[in-house]
């Protein structure tokens, strides 16, 4: 059996093992409010040709866009099912309301032009609030990590190749660092489907949105990849003793 099919195999007997343990496998944490302190930029909806210009508000229990034009808009962090920041000027929302126009399926999207950046603070805390899987493009390069290694994540279309930047693995996910543009990532542990290391020098990060495969210029030691493991696959488990019997 490849490694990525053993990776799913145990991800999915991990909950049938903590009960076997007398094990609770929490759920995710409830989201708490942002920072009292609102972050805000003027933006411009895109609605096809057209426009509306206004400001984007991100509140402590949603998102608003308050339009100059028009009415405005409004996204409890429950109704967004994902949303993404794949350059910090830019994000896109995606709620759970179909789209207007019959003759395109699917759930509406809202793509806002920013005038001013989005900090990597408040879009790591974003992505905390919505809970879904999501596509983070502003990792913070100065967070905190207990490892690092510089990589390459190769493009054979569209992106002139790819990139060349640092993975960092920190203790709430894992960053790619990179000055191209549309190629930082930062994924939570609740972001990653599987993990993948079939020999030192690649890496395969399997997210609920997208997969990134990289080339690592130093090798990923196996100690590493067991603690990223546990991260992806055992971070919830608490294995108790079992209740009943006796001991010897």
């Amino acid at each position: 059996m490849s490694l990525e099919p053993r990776c799913r195999f145990i991800r999915l007997m991990l909950p049938f093992l903590a009960g076997l343990c007398g094990t609770a496998v929490p759920g995710p944490a409830a989201p708490q409010s942002l920072p009292s302190a609102n972050w805000q930029s003027p933006a411009r909806l895109r609605q096809g040709l057209r426009g509306r210009q206004g400001t984007l508000v991100l509140e402590t229990k949603g998102v608003r866009f308050r339009s100059t034009q028009g009415p405005t808009l409004y996204w409890p962090f429950v109704e967004i099912q994902t949303f993404d920041l794949l350059a910090p000027r830019r994000m896109v929302l995606e709620g759970y309301e179909n789209r207007r126009w019959r003759r395109r399926s699917g759930e509406q999207r809202f793509r806002f032009d920013l005038a001013s950046p989005v900090p990597p603070a408040v879009a790591a805390e974003l992505a905390h609030q919505v809970g879904k899987p999501v596509r983070n493009g502003d990792p913070d390069p100065w967070a905190p990590s207990f490892a690092s290694i510089a990589a390459r994540h190769p493009r054979h279309s569209g992106h002139s190749g790819g990139s060349n930047g640092t993975l960092r693995f920190r203790e709430d996910g894992i960053d790619y660092v990179a000055q191209a543009y549309g190629e930082a990532r930062s994924w939570r542990w609740t972001d990653i489907e599987t993990l993948a290391n079939p020999d030192p020098y690649h890496l395969r990060v399997a997210g609920y949105r997208e997969t990134f495969d990289f080339e690592l210029k130093q090798p990923l030691g196996r100690d590493l990849f067991d603690r990223l493991w546990d991260r992806v696959y055992a971070r919830d488990l608490n294995v108790l003793p079992a209740t009943g019997g006796t001991q010897p």
